[in-house]
């Protein structure tokens, strides 16, 4: 694959990927250098990247992997207590707050998910991804990510269910 090719098929994959590496990382100084590294990887790989039958799910995979292997490496940061007392910073409004806590929440039930589950709902739900491209990706067919992603998110709307019954209490 040369140059031209790269720039025409690879590189508008970064807008696909993009959000899911944000929400993986978590800060935009750490994805925008995530999808760098990945275009590098992709550009030092761009032989073997011309004859795979599936360029976007190398792509996405490459992208998903090197995230992990990011987090694998992250260390705890510590949090500059000057900067945790800015009265400017920390106002929020309730419904800020309670979408905050939601998400948090959702992030957690998300992690007791089988793998399968968890992945089939994050590409369909949060990463918009349609149900070829999941096939593509996973090797599992339509009808199955279907059943998948069902059961997915009946498993989360019962645990939210139980959660917010249980607050009101």
């Amino acid at each position: 694959m040369n140059g031209t090719k790269f720039k025409e098929t690879i590189l508008p994959l970064t807008q696909k990927i993009y959000p899911m590496i944000f929400r993986m990382l978590g800060d935009v100084e750490d994805s925008n250098d995530a999808i760098q590294e990945v275009m590098i990887k992709l550009w030092n790989q761009r032989k073997k990247l011309a004859q795979h039958p599936n360029i976007t799910g190398f792509v996405v995979l490459t992208a998903r992997n090197h995230c992990l292997d990011l987090l694998k490496k992250r260390k705890p940061q510590m949090v500059d207590s000057d900067d945790s007392i800015n009265p400017e910073s920390t106002y929020r409004t309730n419904q800020e707050v309670e979408y905050q806590e939601l998400n948090a929440i959702i992030g957690e039930l998300l992690k007791e998910l089988p793998e399968q589950q968890r992945e089939v709902l994050v590409l369909r739900d949060l990463d918009g991804f349609e149900f070829a491209e999941i096939a593509e990706l996973t090797g599992l067919t339509r009808d199955h990510i279907r059943v998948v992603l069902s059961r997915a998110r009946k498993q989360i709307s019962s645990k939210l269910k139980t959660i917010y019954s249980y607050e009101k209490r």
